[in-house]
């Protein structure tokens, strides 16, 4: 299953994550407050859906999920590591497995700094500013934890 980051009730349950009353959302796109309500019944449904599904696919084994903030906490088989999945509204449907590993090395560090930065700020979380990402996924992950 995919998320439909370009649907209209995509769009309302990312405005809803962000603290915005379904009747705001309402009066801002002109509709029935049901409407909204409607749409983000049937959006929960297929985030949690596709959370579920990832956390599968991924053999992931699920601990704790929360649709409204689109993310599932749980534990990696394979790998025996914590994992989390979650949402983006930027870069879609996410799967991070904690790790301590040789950023400096790596050849993907900054596409990992982005990826925390702006999921923090799509969460609204203050970060301390490190250039680890061990470290700062370490620091999101948990303030999300508490959050979910």
């Amino acid at each position: 299953m995919f998320l439909p980051l370009n649907d209209k009730q995509f769009e309302f349950w990312k405005l809803r994550r962000s603290g915005i009353l379904s009747i705001d959302i309402a009066r801002l796109f002109n509709i029935s407050k049901q409407a909204v309500s409607k749409a983000l019944l049937t959006m929960d449904e297929r985030i949690e859906k596709t959370l579920l599904e990832m956390a599968r696919a991924n053999q992931i084994e699920v601990e704790k999920i929360n649709t409204g903030r689109g993310i599932l906490f749980g534990h990696s088989v394979p790998f025996n590591a914590s994992a989390i999945i979650f949402v983006s509204a930027k870069l879609g449907m996410q799967v991070w497995y904690k790790h301590e590993g040789n950023c400096g090395a790596c050849t993907r560090y900054a596409q990992c700094i982005e990826l925390l930065w702006d999921f923090a700020d799509e969460m609204k979380i203050k970060l301390e500013k490190t250039d680890d990402p061990t470290k700062l996924a370490d620091e999101l992950f948990e303030k999300l934890r508490r959050m979910a």
